[in-house]
């Protein structure tokens, strides 16, 4: 016969899983926001003020709010640009699908808004926007989004806002329809032949 004696009790060993566990947790690192971020809005018409004055209008299209991560690059801007051209948020009046045309496919418009509120931290209750590109190279930065936008659709189909001004920006939400776009998703990593 074998004797259990050697072994250890059934009390010992349940004691090991629970500390595992708390290592686990503490050394887990949390995920760190790393990408360039787009709101984009179906809408009727759109339209940004300064000082009370109209600068850009739209009629159908997309209102486009952007804003840039301190470590975004040219490939983060290709990627926003790319998606948000060809999200099919609109519909095929001659099929009758609903999500089936891009803004380029109804040839709409595009307004473009830069926007680092889109990294606003709450530290208590107040907003924190550290880790937003600093003006001076997020101005160079988002007028070549802009540029770029214009390169992949057309020129005058592309509008913008007045960087780093205070902006009224209003709008007619078609749907309502928002959709979120970061760049570095997990998911978005091999998403360049998506698009049939």
């Amino acid at each position: 016969m074998y004797s259990l004696s050697g072994f250890p009790s059934f009390g010992t060993i349940r004691t090991k899983p629970t500390t595992l566990a708390k290592r686990n947790r503490s050394t887990k690192k949390p995920q760190l926001i790393r990408a360039m971020r787009a709101v984009v809005q179906r809408v009727a018409s759109a339209s940004v003020e300064v000082e009370g004055r109209i600068v850009s209008e739209i009629g159908p299209g997309l209102l486009v709010l952007v804003g840039l991560h301190e470590s975004d690059s040219d490939s983060d801007a290709d990627y926003i640009c790319r998606k948000v051209l060809n999200m099919r948020l609109f519909p095929n009046e001659s099929t009758g699908k609903g999500w089936d045309h891009n803004v380029m496919q109804k040839n709409y418009e595009v307004l473009l808004v830069s926007q680092f509120t889109l990294y606003g931290i709450l530290k208590g209750n107040k907003p924190d926007f550290h880790v937003a590109m600093p003006p001076q190279t997020a101005k160079p930065f988002y007028a070549s989004l802009v540029e770029r936008f214009q390169k992949s659709y057309k020129p005058d189909a592309i509008k913008d806002g007045v960087f780093g001004a205070m902006m009224q920006v209003n709008l007619v939400n078609d749907g309502p329809v928002t959709m979120q776009l970061d760049s570095h998703s997990p998911k978005n990593t091999n998403d360049a032949v998506e698009e049939s």
